[in-house]
């Protein structure tokens, strides 16, 4: 069995691919999920054996309950254990608040808080038997301040409540030698192909420039390290200082 083992949410493409590449070349076992990105999972599942480590694919919709405890057995039967669970997927879409649909509204909320909900109870009693465990799940800059955001409500919403969520899961969990934590991203190339239509934004960020997804990774890994043992129910920014 692998000594170290990480299931990522939403780990075909972007800022979850990055990690899954990451932790594989730190030597982890790396599991990913998917709902509809198949041939990027099965890639990124071969970019991970390319760096001599073990790699899962899985087709899953975490915003199911149901599916989100299967896909933690699934990985578990697999591998023995989950050590660490990053909460990664989290799709959003922009319509004006008036104009947003109920089943728009819930989506919103299942794929964003809902699922990370239903994946920490679900690897909760592994860790908590083994004494150790990560969990980060993924807000977004500015998501802290509870301002207006009219374009995208419920998805800003959703993320605010995420970071509701990060703080009582790591007070409950802290005794099992767990620690729960946010990352909270702002403008990052994640090689979408939507750069290109963030030249104005630029202009708002601080620090004059898109981020890039090492950005991202990098807080990441250091939330996963040992170094980060006693860092719980925190929420990392990563927006070079957009947001604040």
């Amino acid at each position: 069995m692998p000594d170290r083992v990480a299931l990522i949410t939403g780990g075909a493409r972007g800022i979850g691919r990055d990690t899954a590449l990451a932790l594989a070349g730190a030597g982890w076992a790396v599991a990913i999920c998917y709902r509809t990105s198949k041939k990027e999972a099965v890639e990124t599942v071969l970019a991970i054996e390319t760096l001599a480590a073990e790699g899962l694919h899985f087709k899953a919709d975490v915003s199911d309950p149901d599916a989100a405890f299967g896909l933690v057995k699934k990985v578990e039967d697999e591998w023995g254990r989950v050590d660490a669970l990053i909460n990664c997927a989290g799709p959003y879409h922009k319509i004006n608040l008036l104009e947003e649909t109920p089943e728009g509204w819930s989506g919103m909320f299942d794929n964003n808080l809902h699922h990370v909900f239903y994946m920490s109870r679900a690897v909760a009693p592994g860790m908590k038997s083994r004494k150790w465990g990560r969990i980060i799940n993924f807000s977004v800059a500015g998501a802290d301040r509870l301002a207006a955001r009219t374009e995208i409500t419920p998805y800003f919403i959703a993320k605010a409540g995420v970071l509701m969520l990060t703080r009582s899961l790591a007070r409950v969990l802290a005794g099992g030698g767990i620690t729960v934590n946010a990352v909270s991203p702002g403008f990052i190339d994640t090689g979408s192909g939507v750069l290109g239509e963030l030249t104005d934004i630029t202009k708002t960020i601080p620090a004059g420039y898109v981020g890039e997804t090492k950005d991202t990774v990098s807080a990441i890994m250091y939330l996963l390290s040992d170094e980060a043992s006693y860092v719980n129910g925190t929420n990392i920014i990563v927006s070079g200082g957009w947001g604040l």
